[in-house]
């Protein structure tokens, strides 16, 4: 998800927080609990200063996915005045630029990864299909890339460029781990994130005869968490947090091999002790 990102001297945690509303602030922190569990263990392991700054953040492309998913009538205004925002265009002063606002006034929060976010959710909007890998390769950037790369910004590089790019990476595994997680769900809300050339290959989506086309697409996300991992010595901060939610995401792909690759239905779900198992041993590596 390109200058290059020598973050400004930091001020203290309270005046940092002092930036956003409390409600705005008190909901961010909600809503990551509640809504992304793993991202939200992961944050914990963020340095205080900027941790609620990427608890805003998550906010932000939370509300806007939200919208969109469920198919609210705001939900293109507020896509467009994201848009606007990251084109430097006049728009609609939602919350979500309010908050992109106060962000960009503190870190250097790439505009270009906003906007192909936003076209993302157009994508999700049109209900466009998804016919080819490369097709799916674009939309995973487009919804969850461009977001690893906002989130680097925040954290800080080395050299922004190679950072962006295995951030961008590391988004796309995680959105692909996402689609393999919740196959089941989204086929039964008649929804399917699978290339479609991929399953004429294969055969099948259905339990039980998709064992071939989950070891290719779990190969697929395999390749970019080893291309987005390369990334982590570019990180100024949060580097124990990043692997972190690397590692945990990427054991969702090792508990569908323990299930048969998808032999029956159902979301696979790893257990605490052993994400707590994986966090310990990423960790450990991020510090060698």
């Amino acid at each position: 998800m390109s200058v290059r990102a020598a973050l400004p001297r930091r001020r203290s945690a309270s005046l940092e927080r002092g930036a956003a509303a409390p409600r705005d602030l008190a909901e961010a922190r909600d809503t990551t609990h509640r809504r992304a569990s793993t991202f939200s263990l992961a944050c914990r392991l963020l340095p205080p200063e900027i941790r609620d700054d990427v608890y805003l953040l998550y906010l932000i492309f939370r509300t806007l996915d939200d919208l969109v998913d469920e198919a609210r009538p705001e939900a293109v205004a507020h896509v467009e005045a994201a848009s606007a925002w990251a084109q430097g265009r006049p728009g609609d002063r939602t919350r979500e630029v309010e908050l992109l606002d106060r962000m960009a006034s503190r870190y250097p929060i790439p505009r270009g990864a906003i906007a192909d976010f936003c076209d993302g959710m157009r994508h999700d909007l049109r209900h466009d299909p998804l016919i080819t890998e490369a097709d799916v390769d674009r939309y995973a950037y487009q919804v969850a890339g461009t977001v690893g790369i906002v989130m680097s910004a925040v954290l800080g590089t080395e050299d922004p460029a190679r950072a962006h790019a295995a951030a961008a990476a590391l988004g796309m595994a995680m959105q692909r781990t996402n689609i393999l997680r919740d196959i089941d769900e989204d086929a039964a809300a008649g929804r399917c994130y699978v290339a479609q050339e991929t399953i004429d290959r294969y055969g099948s989506l259905a339990p039980g005869s998709r064992a071939a086309l989950v070891r290719d697409q779990i190969a697929r996300a395999d390749a970019l968490y080893a291309e987005g991992l390369t990334g982590l010595s570019e990180l100024k901060e949060g580097r124990r947090a990043v692997a972190a939610a690397a590692a945990m995401y990427r054991e969702i792909l090792r508990e569908i091999e323990r299930r048969d690759f998808g032999a029956c239905a159902g979301r696979a779900v790893v257990s605490r002790p052993r994400k707590a198992s994986v966090v310990l041993r990423a960790m450990s590596h991020a510090l060698q």
